[in-house]
């Protein structure tokens, strides 16, 4: 039997009804979100390439286990799924750490640095290099930071980032457009580093 979705709104007002101490809410609202988070993370993961054992199951029940332990406040839907995507980061760079540490000096796992509609990047690159690089990048522009957090590691439209960020949708296009020159600089050298046109 298929269950039937809630409207962004009902799930906005049960994460609200949640928060006010309202556990038949969250027992309503976790099979709903549950599907989305496991869905962001099967694409997460077949766009990020291979990553070693870990399955979109996996993941989605490590960041919904995150989301209920932290205490974080979510105003609505989209920035449940946003806090969704820092999630799903801390978590892959948290085990590609736990990896180096157990393995001493293994090798680095790589992404692919693209979107359902955008490749950021040629080639793979070091998911350490990247986390590096978006900690770097979010000093100079926090907000243009989160859009790639929420573009990537969620998959989120222009549209959807420009929901949970408040904006102008052509503020997202310019954000994201300028985070992606600056991603090309900061990993310039790296594999797939395009070449610079002087």
């Amino acid at each position: 039997m298929k269950r039937e979705s809630l409207a962004p709104g009902d799930v906005t007002a049960m994460l609200a009804r949640w928060q006010a101490g309202d556990d038949a809410a969250l027992d309503a609202l976790l099979p709903q979100v549950y599907d989305e988070i496991r869905r962001l993370a099967d694409r997460l993961l077949r766009r990020a390439g291979s990553w070693p054992t870990l399955q979109p199951t996996e993941l989605a029940n490590e960041v919904l286990l995150r989301f209920l332990g932290s205490g974080a406040n979510a105003n609505d839907r989209l920035h449940f799924f946003a806090l969704t995507a820092r999630a799903m980061r801390n978590i892959l760079v948290d085990r590609h750490r736990r990896r180096i540490a157990t393995k001493r000096g293994s090798e680095a796992t790589h992404v692919t640095l693209e979107t359902d509609s955008a490749k950021l990047w040629q080639e793979p690159v070091d998911l350490m290099d990247l986390d590096r690089a978006l900690e770097r990048f979010s000093d100079v522009s926090p907000r243009a930071a989160r859009i790639v957090e929420l573009r990537f590691f969620t998959g989120l439209t222009n549209e959807e980032v420009a929901g949970v960020l408040d904006v102008s949708v052509a503020t997202v296009t310019r954000e994201w457009r300028a985070a992606r020159l600056w991603l090309a600089d900061a990993l310039s050298g790296l594999p797939g580093a395009p070449e610079s046109s002087g």
